[in-house]
């Protein structure tokens, strides 16, 4: 198993010195990398244990057999835990550098100067949001109005009609009634007229002779 774990430390060591050529994402990458391959190399020792254990049982001596690959077993996957706790401690350190590196970043003049900057543009787009909203209130509002308005001197122009309508009808109508006054005013006009020439036309005709009495 030694000779496995030396590889290991050598893949490890390779891999540390890419890192530091390599940003941050890198590191991480690489560690991902190690880390899988460390699940890789266990699975594939443990495939070996399971077929040791089962030669194990062909022999005479079973337990002491079992013993000895459990014994192997551990001793592997202890040294594999190692090197996953020792990439899990670099992987925090590394988070942790880049962590910092960020606040010492966003506390630089020029990001202080670019989020500043950033503020500064959201307010005024906020701004100009606002101006546009209250520019389309108003037109909204004057549109209303001058809908509005339309429609009361629509309904004032159909009041004055229908008043008109039926001022027309009325006078009409006084018309018609005159027009029937007149004619009965006219009628009896002509009956009186009549009846007075009849009266005058009595008065004026001769009273008839008596007849002669018989003889």
């Amino acid at each position: 198993m030694k000779p496995i774990i030396f590889a290991f430390l050598l893949l490890w060591l390779s891999s540390f010195a890419s890192a530091q050529t390599s940003g941050v994402n890198g590191e991480i990458g690489n560690i991902d990398a190690r880390r899988t391959a460390i699940s890789a190399e266990r699975s594939r020792l443990e495939a070996g244990f399971l077929t040791e254990d089962a030669a194990c049982y062909k022999k005479f001596a079973v337990n002491s057999c079992l013993d000895k690959v459990n014994s192997r077993r551990r001793e592997a996957m202890a040294d594999l835990r190692q090197q996953e706790i020792l990439l899990n401690d670099e992987e925090r350190k590394i988070k942790g550098a880049q962590q910092i590196r960020k606040t010492e970043e966003k506390s630089s003049p020029e990001k202080l100067q670019a989020e500043a900057n950033r503020r500064t543009k959201a307010v005024e787009d906020y701004q100009g949001r606002l101006e546009v909203e209250k520019d389309k209130k108003q037109k909204r509002s004057a549109a209303v109005s001058n809908e509005t308005a339309a429609r009361e001197a629509s309904a004032a122009r159909l009041l004055a009609h229908q008043k008109k309508m039926q001022a027309r009808t009325g006078q009409q109508a006084e018309g018609v009634e005159e027009a029937k006054k007149f004619n009965a005013r006219q009628k009896e006009a002509r009956e009186r007229r009549a009846k007075h020439d009849a009266d005058q036309l009595q008065r004026v005709k001769p009273s008839a002779k008596p007849l002669p009495s018989p003889q």
